[in-house]
């Protein structure tokens, strides 16, 4: 399972490794709102995040390490609360837990550890074999986290199926509140 950690959004992806590749399970944002006060937004996370992981019961947890962007410190911290909720989530559940650089994460799916945002949703969409591009970009990177997790544990970048007629699996996207 993949996390993009947010304040207003956090990606998750969940998949599965099957004999014929692998299978978007879940995947989706949960949303907080500018207007709720901090620990409210935080609450709402890990609620969210717990309950998650109790449905999916994941192997491993992947989460997008904390990068430091000079020019804005206070998003760093913000982001470092909501990891935090993650992180607590995971450790009470008894998932390990798995940080991931976001250079790292798009060099392992575009081949670039630069890599915009409509490219890694492009390469995700191709990798997992979904028929349409994985939006918002939060998902794209929450799949791109349990995709190179899971080809750290394998040694090799999985490839995916489309799951259904459209090629999209009940589920992608959408919102947990």
């Amino acid at each position: 399972m993949g996390v993009d950690p947010g304040l207003v959004a956090t990606g998750f992806g969940v998949l599965e490794a099957g004999p014929g590749g692998v299978t978007v399970v879940d995947a989706g944002v949960i949303s907080t709102t500018t207007g709720q006060v901090l620990e409210a937004r935080l609450n709402a996370i890990y609620r969210a995040v717990h309950l998650l992981i109790e449905a999916h019961a994941p192997s491993l947890l992947i989460v997008e390490d904390l990068y430091t962007e000079y020019k804005f410190p206070r998003t760093a911290v913000l982001m470092g609360h909501a990891r935090g909720v993650i992180y607590l989530a995971a450790r009470q559940l008894e998932v390990p837990l798995l940080a991931l650089t976001p250079s790292e994460v798009k060099r392992a799916i575009t081949g670039n550890g630069a890599a915009g945002k409509a490219q890694m949703q492009r390469a995700v969409q191709t990798l997992l074999g979904l028929a349409d591009v994985p939006h918002p970009s939060h998902i794209a990177d929450a799949l791109g986290l349990a995709v190179t997790g899971m080809a750290r544990l394998t040694g090799r970048i999985p490839s995916g199926r489309a799951t259904s007629a459209h090629g999209v699996p009940r589920g992608v996207p959408r919102s947990v509140r």
